[in-house]
């Protein structure tokens, strides 16, 4: 499993093509959830390569099943709060780590803002709802820390129930084939055109840069 704190992810050159971000709001094809709506809406944008692919990935779909985003384009401070915010929660719960293991536990569930995704436009938050905007199960909430869910927020968990094990197949069969990239320890978090997804696909550089 490589975690976005390996130096091999920081290491991808990366670059900007210049592709616009999008409002999803705008596009009556894809739910979105409000959630984590923000002032700005940024919550509710990415680059226009990544809602394409979420337009093919929902058409791949089983009938009466529809993704539903959560959350886009995160703003560099934001991403920073919640790193340092969790990482400190991390470290009151587990003052025997050492400064390297709380580093990379902490990015088992948030970037280092200096590779982050979501600051890109390039990663998207997720699950799958039927038609009416129910959520299916998938073993756990979007957003659940490993800490918390005895790590059944990884995607590939087995301590999850036998329909959400499922439901996470459809969801990933869907988004790969739509050529999408999974962060493994978030079943939820899917990107394309950042430093992970360039290195997972042997991209030589990225597509998208932090906006």
């Amino acid at each position: 499993m490589i975690l976005l704190s390996d130096p091999r992810v920081a290491a991808v050159p990366s670059s900007d093509d210049g592709e616009p971000l999008v409002d999803l709001r705008e596009v009556p094809e894809l739910r979105l959830d409000t959630r984590a709506a923000d002032p700005a809406g940024a919550y509710a944008r990415v680059r226009r390569g990544v809602a394409e692919r979420l337009l093919a990935a929902q058409r791949a779909l089983p009938a009466g099943l529809r993704l539903l985003v959560v959350e886009g384009y995160r703003p560099h401070h934001v991403q920073r709060d919640i790193f340092t915010g969790y990482r400190e929660e991390l470290r009151r719960r587990y003052p025997q780590w050492s400064a390297g293991r709380l580093h990379r536990e902490t990015t088992k569930f948030v970037s280092p803002v200096e590779v982050a995704p979501h600051s890109t436009g390039g990663a998207v938050d997720l699950t799958l709802c039927d038609l009416d905007g129910v959520e299916l199960d998938m073993g756990t909430a979007v957003d659940a820390t490993p800490e918390a869910s005895a790590d059944a927020c990884f995607t590939a968990a087995g301590n999850i129930p036998a329909a959400a094990r499922r439901n996470r197949q459809i969801l990933v069969a869907a988004l790969t084939g739509a050529g999408m990239v999974n962060y493994p320890t978030e079943w939820w978090h899917w990107s394309y055109g950042d430093r992970y997804w360039a290195l997972m696909t042997g991209a030589p550089a990225t597509r998208y840069g932090p906006r």
